[in-house]
C-alpha cells in the first residue's frame, strides 16, 4: 500500500480562505459618500448619487441606472427633509427586508418645512458618522473595533472645523450678513452672525418669486451696506437671486459662494474650512 504525503504548502493552498465582507452604500449626496467612506474604508464601496459640484441639486432627475444601484445597496443615506423627495420615491418602489435606510434628518430632528441644508449644522455630521458605524457594525461585527476606531479617528478629524467655527464666532459674531438662499444657514447661525432678508431666501429655496417688499428691502441693504457679506448659493442660477450678485459687487459688498455638493477632490473637513476661511476673509476686509 503507498502513502502519499503531500507538501505542507500545498496543504495550505487547499484551505478554503474567508470572503472579506463588502458593504455596498449608496449616498444621495456626494458628502454622505465621503464620510461613509472615511468610516467604512475598504470594508464598503461607495457610491455617491449627487456629485457633480456644477449641477443644481433641485434639478435633479433619477434615472433607470439610480434605481437599480440603490436596489443593490445594503445601506441607503439620505438627506430628508424633503431636500431629496426623489430618494423616497425610489426606495418605496424596489422594496429591500434587509436594506438599512439612514435619512440624516431625521438624526437631527429636521423635517419638511425646516431648513433642508443640515449638513452646515456642525451637529450633523457627527450625528451620521456615529448611526453609520453602528449599523457597519451590526452588519460586519468582525470587524467591530476597526469601525469604532475609524469612527473615532472622523470625529477627531472635524476638531479643526469646530475650532475654526469657535474662532470667527468670537471675531464676528453679531455681523449683519445675508444671503440669496439659507445653504449656509445653520452655519452662519453656529458663526453667530446676523441674518437679514430671510424670506427673500426661502422663496428663492422653494423656487418661487419673491415678494416686491423683499426685493426692495434686500436691494436696499446691499446698497446701504447693511449686510457685510452676501451669501450666494453658487450651484444656482435664480434670477432675482443673480441680480442680488450684481447689485452687491457694483456695491462693493463681499460676495462668497456657497456649494450644495462637495467640490472633487476634498474632504468634507477640507470643503467645511475652505468656505470658513472664504466668509472669514470676506468679513475681515470689512471696515
Amino acid at each position: 500500500m503507498w502513502a502519499f504525503v503531500l507538501p505542507f504548502a500545498t496543504i495550505l493552498f487547499a484551505l478554503p480562505v474567508a470572503a472579506q465582507t463588502t458593504i455596498n452604500i449608496v449616498a444621495a449626496e456626494n458628502f454622505y459618500g465621503d464620510v461613509a467612506q472615511q468610516v467604512a474604508a475598504s470594508s464598503a464601496v461607495v457610491t455617491s448619487i449627487l456629485s457633480n459640484p456644477d449641477q443644481d441639486p433641485h434639478l435633479f432627475e433619477a434615472s433607470p441606472s439610480v434605481a437599480r444601484t440603490l436596489s443593490e445597496a445594503a445601506i441607503v443615506v439620505y438627506n430628508g427633509a424633503d431636500y431629496d423627495p426623489w430618494m423616497a420615491k425610489l426606495l418605496a418602489a424596489s422594496q429591500s427586508p434587509s436594506r438599512k435606510v439612514i435619512i440624516v434628518a431625521d438624526l437631527v430632528h429636521k423635517k419638511a418645512g425646516n431648513n433642508p441644508h443640515i449638513w452646515y449644522d456642525p451637529l450633523t455630521i457627527p450625528a451620521y458618522a456615529k448611526a453609520l458605524a453602528a449599523e457597519l457594525e451590526m452588519r460586519d461585527p468582525d470587524h467591530k473595533l476597526d469601525y469604532g476606531h475609524r469612527l473615532r479617528t472622523f470625529l477627531t478629524s472635524l476638531q479643526p472645523v469646530d475650532s475654526k467655527i469657535a474662532e470667527l464666532r468670537s471675531r464676528f459674531a453679531g455681523v449683519p450678513v445675508t444671503a440669496t438662499e439659507p445653504v449656509f444657514g445653520y452655519m452662519a447661525m453656529a458663526l453667530g452672525l446676523r441674518m437679514r432678508n430671510e424670506r427673500f431666501q426661502l422663496a428663492v429655496m422653494n423656487d418661487t418669486e419673491p415678494r416686491p417688499s423683499d426685493v426692495a428691502a434686500f436691494e436696499s441693504d446691499l446698497r446701504r451696506h447693511q449686510g457685510h457679506l452676501l451669501l450666494y448659493n453658487s450651484q444656482a442660477t435664480d434670477p432675482a437671486a443673480q441680480r442680488m450678485v450684481k447689485i452687491a459687487q457694483q456695491a462693493k459688498v463681499p460676495v462668497v459662494g456657497i456649494s450644495e455638493t462637495e467640490p472633487s477632490g476634498v474632504t468634507f473637513q477640507a470643503w467645511m474650512i475652505g468656505q470658513l476661511d472664504a466668509v472669514a476673509n470676506a468679513l475681515a476686509s470689512q471696515p
